[in-house]
């Protein structure tokens, strides 16, 4: 069973945007998404930057060596709620901030993608730890706060893992179409699991 990412898996590689710094990595993707935020008026113009940040993210992709099965796997996943928000977004807010919103999220999608697949997760963690290590001082634990930090990104493709196993089983049951059948169960198993990870981070002593 494959399943959707919404955000790339890192993939090693050579490229210029996998040498890069992480912080330089990061910075230029909070610096993007808040131009691409601000910049909603007049109407065009906020189209023009949202649709500039989705030709940047396939850009840098381009240049990182993503694929375009990898660029697929990280849209595929953002089709079905991009059209819902779309459609809302049209019926309360007109067609042009409807289309501004999607190509807002898509565009951000697409960068974030490029970051987390040109930059390892041990890279990003040491970064988060350095960066957080002045405010030791005021007792802020910088590797606790990285540990956090990983197990959130790990919890992502699990948590998506279990969604598409759960909804493959209601299916397979004949109980695709009752929200019921997946809810339940997923929601059961996703607790378990936090539960699980809460005691193996317990035995390790990392449990505070």
């Amino acid at each position: 069973m494959s399943v959707p990412q919404v955000v790339a898996l890192h993939r090693p590689g050579s490229s210029v945007l996998h040498r890069a710094p992480v912080g330089a990595k990061l910075g230029g993707l909070v610096v993007t998404s808040a131009v691409v935020v601000l910049l909603d008026e007049p109407a065009w113009l906020g189209i023009a930057s949202a649709g500039g940040a989705v030709a940047l993210g396939l850009v840098a992709g381009g240049v990182a060596g993503l694929r375009t099965a990898d660029v697929r796997a990280t849209v595929r996943p953002l089709l079905l709620p991009l059209l819902v928000l779309g459609v809302l977004q049209v019926l309360l807010a007109g067609p042009a901030e409807a289309a501004r919103t999607v190509l807002l999220l898509l565009g951000l999608a697409l960068c974030a993608s490029v970051v987390t697949a040109t930059t390892a997760v041990n890279a990003m963690l040491d970064a988060i730890v350095r960066w957080l290590g002045p405010l030791r001082r005021v007792g802020v634990d910088p590797e606790r706060f990285a540990l956090a930090f990983s197990l959130a990104v790990s919890a992502l493709p699990t948590t998506l893992g279990l969604a598409w196993e759960t909804r493959d089983a209601a299916r397979a049951r004949g109980l695709g179409r009752h929200p019921r059948a997946f809810l339940v169960p997923f929601v059961i198993r996703v607790v378990k699991r936090a539960h699980d990870t809460g005691d193996a981070l317990a035995a390790r002593g990392l449990a505070d």
